[in-house]
C-alpha cells in the first residue's frame, strides 16, 4: 500500500505549469473524458440489460466476493456507503441481491447476490468486456498493457487520498 501522503494546498513550480497547459492536455480533464467514454460505450453494450457500470461493479463484486457487509462492499467497489446503500436497494427491488442483517453484527446488513443477479452477470459479462476492449482498443497490446500497470500505479498511490479508498490486491 501507498504511504500516507498529506495534502497541499500551495503549488509547487511544476504544479502550476498545468495552467499553461490547454485543458486537453491536463490528466484530470483527460481522466474524466475516458472515464465518460467508457461510460457510453458500456451503456451501448449493456443496453439491453439496463444495468448501469455501477450496478455492474457491485454485482461483479458481489459474485468474486460472495456475502458480504455492505461496508466491506463499499470499500471494494470504491463508492460511499450511501451511495452502495441506494444502489443496492434499487438491485434489492429487481430481485439482483439480498440483504439481511449481519449475523456478525446486528447493526450491519449483509448482501448476497442472488440467482437472477448471477444470471444477469453472466448476460452482461461479454457486453462489458467489449467496453473495456473498445476503451482500449486505440492501443497496441504492448502499450495496454503499460497502460493498466500505469494505471494501476496511479490509483495505487493515490488510493488513500481518496474519500472511499479501494482495498487493491
Amino acid at each position: 500500500m501507498a504511504a500516507k501522503r498529506k495534502k497541499t494546498s500551495k503549488p509547487s513550480s511544476r504544479a502550476a505549469g498545468w495552467h499553461k497547459k490547454p485543458l486537453q492536455q491536463r490528466p484530470g480533464f483527460l481522466i474524466r473524458r475516458l472515464h465518460q467514454i467508457h461510460v457510453a460505450l458500456f451503456m451501448e453494450e449493456c443496453a439491453a440489460s439496463g444495468i448501469t457500470p455501477v450496478q455492474y461493479s457491485i454485482l461483479s463484486a458481489l459474485d468474486h466476493l460472495g456475502p458480504v457487509e455492505q461496508i466491506a462492499l463499499s470499500s471494494a467497489v470504491g463508492l460511499d456507503t450511501t451511495n452502495v446503500a441506494d444502489v443496492l436497494a434499487r438491485l434489492e427491488r429487481q430481485r439482483m441481491v439480498k440483504r439481511r442483517i449481519s449475523p456478525r453484527d446486528k447493526r450491519m446488513k449483509a448482501v448476497t447476490l442472488t440467482e437472477t443477479g448471477r444470471q444477469l452477470l453472466l448476460r452482461v459479462d461479454a457486453g462489458a468486456a467489449r467496453a473495456h476492449e473498445r476503451t482500449l482498443a486505440a492501443l497496441k497490446p504492448t502499450a495496454r498493457a503499460r497502460f493498466m500497470r500505469d494505471l494501476t500505479q496511479l490509483v495505487a498511490f493515490n488510493n488513500d487520498l481518496s474519500r472511499t479508498p479501494v482495498g487493491l490486491r
